[in-house]
């Protein structure tokens, strides 16, 4: 508890370093990664290249945060002496002896088209490392970084760099470093500052808006086709049932007796390996609080105007939802007859972390292997584990306890069969393949419909019409499932809706080979595990969205139906 709280604390201090300026306060230039453009999580550290430091020695302490450490923030005081307000004429800094490594070290960045990042109070900066000529042969330094510092009051509100002062990459020759630094006043808002950074063409193009609308059109569509079928189905149903209550036993023997009432002694039956199917469904309803608090969040709050804040806010977040993964998953365990309950607290508690974790470690391998600033630190390994096991643990512990003893109890509408139902002689496999299919693709559709940039409320937009589509289409599912005299609907509507992770999945791989240049084991390995991870964990949360769903309403239609 105590490395959560430390890193909480840590984020604090961090974000008041967008402080109050007086005349001639030191100001500080950050200089963060450098990497290849087309690869961008493939960062080092910005003085892995031979570039110089600046003659200023002494630097206020920088806390770092745990998204940070995770995101791989590399911050290395650059050594420039700046102060606010006060002007720099071009003066050289330093100067790089330009030996054959370092020249070797200089062209492999710049045919790779490195980028740098730098930051002034909290404000980041790009920069190019340099340029080669048409014929690729020469290759040129950028050497001078002209630093333009917009300021309102007493804060810094915006920053630019433009970078000159080319100059041929030589060996064995001298390349002085220089800087300037011009402070201009600005009538940019403080609160207004991140603004530039934005994009703006998200609400210029009609095509957002369309897709938003029709995406809506599709839901309420969806969601009237669904009621009005299944609403003219149940009344004929029940109708049915009705006369075949009035039928003697004569005619009701000679009656040809079929649809979902005839599986009520066995729909509620505990499902197949309860242990992991309520661990996911637990896991999922997580997952789902997660998402919908951090957007909440990022709505109320501008969660990108700070490093590493949305990975912070979301692991505390989901550290202070275990105990609804406990209620969950140890609730729906209790109702199906579990009594191995320690250690499906424990499955539903690790599930997902063991997961986000064992692929993070794995990429972390590789990225020791480069050199990478992604790499993550030792000592955040050890403050994640202690999250997981002194946070996590116990308020999943606690949600367990309280699922089991307030709602573990099986108060079923019907009461279940000693004896399982035969399943009549039908292709439940095609059955089931064609629900998967029908589900995958209209929530895909709902999902992908249109860009998320930095819009939160449309990002919430996003998640509520995944969510309706999701549980309208396992319901339909599941009825046809039903109808089919097939009980085993608790898997079905769980893996009908996760699917949607197979589609997600396979649009990445679209994604890497058709709409980016990314290149190399680390940026792929990084690419294609990290969409792993959220793939998986977007298929566990529709799963369990569409299992609640349809448990609702396979409840409702057998409480109104009349069983002897």
């Amino acid at each position: 508890a105590q490395c959560l709280v430390n890193a909480l604390d840590s984020q604090e201090q961090t974000s008041t370093w967008s402080s109050l300026y007086t005349d001639k306060e030191e100001v500080v230039l950050w200089m963060n990664t450098v990497g290849p453009y087309h690869n961008r999580q493939e960062t080092y550290k910005y003085f892995s290249l031979p570039f110089c430091v600046g003659t200023k020695k002494t630097i206020s302490h920088y806390h770092e945060t745990l998204g940070e450490a995770l995101q791989g923030v590399e911050l290395e005081f650059s050594g420039l002496d700046i102060k606010f307000k006060d002007e720099v004429m071009q003066t050289t800094y330093c100067e790089i002896e330009l030996d054959k490594a370092k020249r070797d070290a200089f062209v492999y960045a710049i045919k790779n088209h490195y980028w740098y990042q730098m930051y002034i109070d909290d404000l980041p900066i790009w920069g190019i490392v340099g340029e080669a000529d048409e014929n690729g042969e020469d290759h040129y330094l950028w050497t001078y970084k002209k630093l333009e510092i917009g300021f309102n009051g007493n804060r810094i509100v915006d920053v630019n760099l433009t970078s000159e002062g080319k100059v041929k990459l030589v060996p064995n020759t001298r390349i002085a470093m220089s800087y300037s630094v011009k402070w201009k006043k600005s009538d940019v808002k403080f609160e207004d500052r991140f603004d530039k950074y934005l994009d703006p063409s998200f609400f210029q193009h009609r095509i957002h808006w369309f897709s938003i609308f029709n995406s809506f059109m599709m839901v309420i569509f969806l969601v009237g086709l669904v009621s009005m079928i299944l609403m003219r189905t149940l009344r004929k149903d029940y109708a049915r049932y009705s006369k075949e209550e009035e039928m003697d036993d004569m005619d009701r023997d000679l009656g040809d007796e079929y649809g979902w009432k005839q599986v009520h002694g066995d729909v509620f039956r505990p499902s197949s390996h309860p242990m992991i199917f309520s661990s996911l469904i637990g896991s999922g309803c997580q997952i789902f609080s997660v998402s919908f608090i951090v957007i909440v969040v990022a709505m109320i709050e501008d969660l990108y105007t700070e490093r590493g804040s949305m990975l912070s806010t979301a692991i505390f977040v989901y550290a202070a939802t275990s105990p609804v993964n406990g209620y969950f998953g140890g609730s729906l365990y209790a109702k199906q007859g579990g009594r191995r309950w320690i250690k499906q607290m424990f499955i539903g508690a690790f599930l997902i972390p063991a997961m986000v974790c064992g692929t993070a470690f794995f990429i972390n391998f590789i990225a020791m292997y480069y050199h990478a600033s992604r790499a993550i630190p030792f000592g955040t390994m050890v403050a994640v584990c202690c999250i997981c096991l002194f946070v996590i643990l116990p308020l999943n512990l606690v949600g367990t306890i309280l699922g089991r003893n307030l709602s573990g109890q099986p108060n079923f509408p019907c009461r279940v069969n000693a004896v399982p139902r035969p399943i009549p002689e039908k292709k439940c496999w095609k059955w089931k393949c064609i629900v998967c299919l029908f589900c995958r693709y209209f929530i895909f559709t709902s999902f992908w419909a249109y860009k998320i940039y930095y819009v939160y409320g449309f990002m919430m937009l996003v998640l509520v019409i995944l969510c309706i589509v999701t549980v309208c289409v396992t319901i339909v599912c599941t009825y046809f499932l039903l109808n089919a005299e097939d009980y085993r609907w608790q898997w079905t509507s769980f893996l009908s809706a996760a699917s949607t992770a197979v589609y997600v999945y396979m649009y990445s791989f679209y994604y890497y080979f058709f709409k980016t240049k990314m290149y190399g084991l680390f940026q792929t390995s990084f690419y294609f595990g990290y969409m792993a991870v959220f793939s998986t964990s977007l298929g566990i949360m529709c799963g369990a969205v569409g299992y609640v769903g349809t448990s609702a309403f396979v409840r409702k239609i057998y409480t109104n139906v009349k069983i002897d």
